[in-house]
């Protein structure tokens, strides 16, 4: 199945000139996704997660928050820009035919294409467990510090065992770069969105963004139970992803909690759906790396060989699949940057997540490994316990890849 037919030549485009201001009013539209940045040629796009990671001033030009994507043509499996948009950690990919862009494919696109076909996957199999939620007595200025660690884009807001609002990394974007955008001239000074320190020019100053300073502290201390969304909006996580995916469009929105009775322990994303289409077929075990061009010192083999370890500890407990995924942060040791590994195995035994740090991915991996050792042997497990699929579940599920 290839996107030829989702493909979109309704997108938004901008010259590396344009100001940010001018960017921040499109993403007020929650339906776009990312824009298109191109002068003489293509230069890339930016998407929400720009604007949202660190400070830019109004005035700053576009050209420098250009994300550089992966290329599609018009006949690229659906599977593997599914896989593409993860691994780019994107919602937007150009689509480009001899060369010239023809427009672009959208997560929203490719979920409506999939839908009827997600009735065989169940939202168990697919959301987020590790679940990071905040108090509603939390500051903004606290969620903010929480997005940026756990390089996530949704958090519960958790009083009493229960999910009573959530707070989105759009919403992050939209009160932090609306505040910057209200007053006009002068330089800023000061904090910036995230809590930084933001250098004030020499010089005369005259208001403008400096004037600002004292309304972002407010903001930053503002109680998250005052820029949360509510009510939430959750899954039983017996649903179907179809049912997910109807339910995320009908509200508008891109994630849903996940809850039995009554009390959340996951989340389940549109990233979590598009993730499931990358499955393989056939029930055998699925290593599927995220960021495989920060593996350094280390082969895809030798993480293979590193999971298909596990399956000899614990008295028999079987690996079904497991997901990687490797960040790289901004440090750096004598050249080697400090990455972050993320490692979520699917056993029959239960679900076990965990992260480590370390400089190179080797390293990393090592740290995550370890902690998961110890999850295992403490039987530290989360989620209810994923049972292989039958045969009629793989027919199924991916009978319609085949198709065409």
């Amino acid at each position: 199945m290839d996107i030829a037919d989702i493909v979109s030549e309704d997108y938004v485009e901008f010259s590396p000139e344009t100001p940010v201001s001018k960017l921040v009013g499109t993403f007020d539209d929650p339906t776009v996704k990312g824009v298109v940045v191109r002068g003489d040629v293509f230069e890339g796009i930016i998407t929400r997660r720009q604007l949202a990671t660190s400070h830019h001033q109004p005035n700053e030009k576009i050209g420098s928050l250009v994300w550089h994507v992966p290329r599609l043509v018009p006949d690229e499996d659906v599977r593997k820009v599914a896989q593409l948009m993860i691994d780019s950690d994107t919602q937007l990919l150009p689509v480009f035919d001899g060369g010239e862009l023809v427009g672009v494919v959208t997560v929203d696109a490719i979920l409506e294409k999939v839908r009827p076909f997600l009735d065989a996957a169940t939202v168990a199999e697919a959301y987020t467990a590790d679940l990071v939620t905040l108090d509603q007595e939390s500051t903004f200025g606290e969620a903010l510090h929480v997005f940026r660690e756990n390089r996530i884009t949704h958090l519960p807001v958790v009083e009493d065992g229960t999910a009573i609002g959530i707070l989105s990394l759009y919403d992050v974007t939209a009160l932090t770069v609306r505040s910057t955008t209200q007053s006009q001239g002068g330089d800023a000074g000061g904090t910036d969105s995230f809590g930084g320190d933001v250098s004030a020019s020499t010089g005369r100053a005259h208001g403008g963004f400096g004037a600002r300073e004292g309304e972002l502290a407010r903001i930053l201390d503002l109680p998250v139970r005052d820029v949360m969304v509510s009510p939430v909006h959750t899954i039983h996580p017996d649903a179907t992803l179809e049912t997910a995916v109807e339910e995320m469009f009908a509200i508008d929105g891109s994630s849903l909690i996940v809850t039995e009775n009554g009390r959340p322990y996951g989340v389940v994303t549109k990233t979590d759906v598009l993730d499931s289409l990358t499955w393989e077929a056939g029930g055998n075990r699925a290593v599927q790396i995220y960021g495989t061009d920060l593996l350094d010192d280390v082969q895809y083999e030798d993480v293979v060989e590193m999971v298909e370890k596990f399956d000899d500890r614990d008295h028999g407990m079987t690996v079904l699949d497991a997901k990687i995924h490797l960040h790289e942060h901004d440090e750096k040791l004598r050249g080697t940057p400090l990455l972050l590994a993320r490692i979520r195995l699917h056993t029959d035994r239960g679900l076990y997540i965990a992260s480590g740090e370390g400089y190179g991915a080797s390293h990393a991996l090592n740290e995550a490994r370890d902690v998961l050792e110890r999850q295992i042997r403490d039987r530290k497990t989360y989620g209810e316990s994923k049972k292989p699929p039958s045969e009629e579940f793989w027919e199924k599920r991916f009978g319609w890849m085949l198709e065409g």
